[in-house]
């Protein structure tokens, strides 16, 4: 290892230093769950926002409303429903007949972490504003742009049952979050842990502030100074690629993909995959780290034809084969 990776790492060391601790705290309230708390950690320090699919009663609103009090960070909850309008969420201007002046009214979209529940309950044009603040970081109320608070992570949910009345976030708007994640149930064991700590009417759910929001954007400037080798580069490319043309790589697969991953899915997997390692201590990306994080961020990227649909293929499927067939530097 070079001086230069040396210095790198011994830099991330010291700025992940916070990292087991928070996951310490967390641990007092979330019982298990460890895939969904780093996966929101990368969200966080890669400045992207995540989406997550499970069934209800997982613990993904105490999840990171617990994470927002480690972090000593702003919170709000936004409930998704179809009488929703998008002034419910970024606010609007009230006229004030004492003064004969509009004021501003900021919606729930102005906090640190925010909670989309059930985002695909509500109409397009409610997902849109949502959306549109996620991708700018800033909202425009009358002739004014406020900027949101950094840093700024939505984790938008979506229940895989119950379907009715809902309405599927386009492909063009799932690709605005970075990370798409699937959070099944609990072992047996942590079940019963989770019975221990919250079959009470006031189950104990405080945690101690660990660090500080200024502590993740210090944080985002050292993920970014993470060495990445050219072959790990050239590597995460060659599997966006294969998400579009998979023959290329030797697999019979162009039938089962209408489309496979943006530029934007080549950007999200290296800052991911920067996280990743941070979370790990390492100052530099191995090629673990980006298969690690990988099927996260091109889950929700790739979509699967008819066909595939009816041989029961399912993106994550084509995307095991295609980091099955891409080789590793």
């Amino acid at each position: 290892m070079t001086q230069f990776n040396k210095d790198i790492n011994e830099t991330v060391k010291q700025a992940s230093s916070w990292v087991p601790l928070l996951r310490r705290e967390i641990g007092k309230v979330i019982i298990g769950q460890h895939y969904l708390v780093d996966r929101l950690l990368v969200g966080l320090l890669a400045n992207g926002h995540v989406l997550l699919e499970g069934v209800p009663g997982l613990a993904k609103t105490l999840s990171i409303k617990t994470l927002a009090n480690a972090i000593h960070a702003q919170f709000s909850r936004i409930q998704f429903t179809p009488d929703l309008l998008p002034a419910d969420i970024v606010g609007t201007l009230i006229y004030n007949p004492g003064s004969g002046e509009f004021q501003t009214k900021r919606g729930p979209v102005f906090a640190n972490l925010v909670l989309a529940d059930e985002i695909n309950r509500a109409p397009a044009k409610v997902q849109s504003a949502l959306l549109e603040a996620m991708q700018e970081h800033r909202v425009t109320l009358g002739d004014v742009t406020h900027s949101l608070p950094e840093p700024f992570l939505v984790m938008a949910t979506e229940n895989p049952i119950d379907q009715e009345g809902t309405y599927p976030l386009p492909e063009a708007q799932l690709d605005r979050f970075m990370l798409k994640l699937k959070v099944g149930y609990p072992s047996k064991q942590e079940e019963r842990q989770i019975l221990e700590q919250m079959a009470s009417t006031q189950p104990k759910l405080e945690v101690l502030p660990i660090i500080a929001p200024e502590h993740i954007l210090a944080a985002r400037e050292v993920v970014d100074s993470i060495y990445m080798d050219d072959k790990i580069k050239d590597y995460i490319v060659e599997i966006v690629f294969a998400t579009r043309k998979p023959s290329d790589y030797g697999l019979d697969m162009d039938a089962y993909i209408l489309f496979g991953g943006s530029p934007r899915a080549t950007i999200a997997l290296t800052l991911a995959s920067k996280a990743w390692a941070f979370l790990k201590g390492r100052g530099y990306v191995t090629p673990q780290d980006v298969k690690d994080i990988g099927m996260d961020v091109l889950r929700h990227r790739v979509i699967v034809s008819y066909e595939a649909e009816a041989e029961d293929l399912t993106s994550e499927d084509i995307i095991q084969k295609i980091f099955d067939a891409v080789p590793v530097p």
